[in-house]
C-alpha cells in the first residue's frame, strides 16, 4: 500500500496563537469562526504569521459502473461532457477559480471515452480505465487497482507542491458517485444506509427509493468487505480513491486542505480510516444540500464555513470559501493589537 507519513500538528504554539488572536483590537471571540480558521492555519503552518501561497483546486473525474443500474438522473456520458466543459472554461468551478485567483487542475482518473489526442494545460491524464466495475455485481476495483489509485492521487499533489502551493482544494465529477460515497459513508460510520443515500443529481421519490434498494442489495452482497482498503476497493470510484490519496499526500506535505461537499468528504472519511491525523489539516468549506452530508460532517466533528444549499460538487464550495481563509490570514497578520494601537482593554 502507498505509504504516508502524516504527523499530528504540533500544539505547543496553541497558547501563543490564542494570545495573539485574543489581543487583537476586538472583544474576545468577536470574529467568530474566522478566529477558528486562523488558528487552524497557524497550527498547520506552525507560525503566528501564516501565508496562503499558490492556491490550487484539483478536480478528479471518473465514471462508475454502478451508473448502469440507473441510480442517477443523468446518463454516464455526462461525466466526459462536463470534463470537456471544465477544459473549455465554462463550468461553475472555472468561473469561481477565475474570480478568486485559484489555479485549477482537472484529473482524468478514469473517464469513459478518455481524452486521447486532447492537449490541455489544466488536464492531467492518469486514467485507471473506462470507469469502475458495477459494484452491484462485482467489486468496483481490485485491491491492486485501489493501491495504484491512491499512489496516483498522491503523485498529483507532489507535482502541485513544486509550484509552491500550500493550500489545496478537492472537487470531483462522476455520474453515479453519490452512490459510491453513500455506501462508503454507511460502511465507515455505521449510519443506516437510508441516512446516507440522497437524490444526487435530482432523483424523484421513486428514483431515490430504487437507488436505496440497489445500494442495500450491493452492501449485503459484499458483506465480507471489512477492512478500509477492501471497502474502498469494493465500493469506491477511481476519482474518490485518487482524491483520498491526494488528501493524504497534502496532509503529509502540511498543506491546508480544503474539503468540498459530500463526495469529497466521503473521500476524506476513507483517508481518515487510513490515517486519522489527516483531519487536522482539513478545512470543511461548506455543508452540501445532498442528503447525508450534515450527518457525515457531524460524525467527523467538522464545522463548515458556508451553508448555501449547494450540491454541485466540482470543488465549488472550496472556491467560494477560499476568500474567508484569506480574510482569516489577513486579520491575523495585519490587524492591530490593543498594545500597538494604544487601545484600552476591557
Amino acid at each position: 500500500m502507498q505509504y504516508f507519513d502524516i504527523q499530528s500538528t504540533d500544539k505547543q504554539i496553541s497558547e501563543a496563537i490564542r494570545h495573539k488572536i485574543n489581543h487583537k483590537t476586538k472583544p474576545v471571540g468577536a470574529l467568530g469562526m474566522l478566529e477558528t480558521v486562523a488558528a487552524q492555519i497557524c497550527l498547520i503552518q506552525q507560525t503566528l504569521s501564516p501565508q496562503l501561497t499558490a492556491p490550487q483546486i484539483l478536480v478528479f473525474a471518473a465514471d462508475h459502473g454502478i451508473a448502469g443500474e440507473g441510480v442517477s438522473s443523468y446518463p454516464a456520458e455526462v461525466t466526459r461532457q462536463m470534463v470537456l466543459n471544465f477544459l473549455a472554461g465554462g463550468a461553475a468551478i472555472n468561473v469561481f477559480c477565475r474570480q478568486h485567483g485559484l489555479a485549477l487542475t482537472i484529473v482524468d482518473a478514469g473517464v469513459k471515452g478518455g481524452f486521447d489526442g486532447l492537449k490541455d494545460t489544466i488536464l492531467v491524464s492518469q486514467s485507471m480505465g473506462q470507469g469502475t466495475r458495477n459494484f452491484a455485481r462485482e467489486p468496483a476495483m481490485t485491491l491492486a487497482e485501489c493501491e495504484t489509485a491512491l499512489a496516483k492521487g498522491a503523485e498529483v499533489v507532489r507535482q502541485v507542491a513544486r509550484t509552491g502551493c500550500n493550500v489545496i482544494g478537492f472537487g470531483e465529477m462522476g455520474i453515479g458517485n453519490t452512490s459510491a460515497a453513500a455506501v462508503l459513508m454507511h460502511k465507515f460510520t455505521g449510519i443506516p444506509l437510508a441516512g446516507c443515500v440522497g437524490r444526487g443529481t435530482g432523483l424523484d421519490d421513486a428514483g431515490l427509493a430504487r437507488k436505496h434498494d440497489i445500494l442495500q442489495a450491493a452492501v449485503e452482497k459484499h458483506a465480507c468487505a471489512q477492512t478500509p482498503l477492501d471497502i474502498l476497493a469494493t465500493f469506491g470510484g477511481f476519482e474518490i480513491v485518487q482524491m483520498c490519496g491526494a488528501m493524504l499526500q497534502a496532509a503529509q506535505n502540511r498543506m491546508v486542505v480544503l474539503i468540498d461537499g459530500f463526495i469529497a468528504t466521503a473521500a476524506l472519511l476513507a483517508a481518515r480510516q487510513l490515517h486519522p491525523a489527516v483531519l487536522e489539516y482539513c478545512v470543511f468549506c461548506h455543508q452540501s444540500d445532498e442528503h447525508g452530508h450534515r450527518k457525515l460532517l457531524e460524525f467527523l466533528h467538522g464545522q463548515p464555513i458556508l451553508n448555501l444549499g449547494l450540491r454541485l460538487g466540482e470543488g465549488t464550495g472550496c472556491a467560494l470559501a477560499y476568500p474567508i481563509l484569506q480574510s482569516a490570514v489577513a486579520f491575523m497578520n495585519e490587524m492591530a493589537s490593543f498594545e500597538s494601537a494604544g487601545v484600552s482593554q476591557k
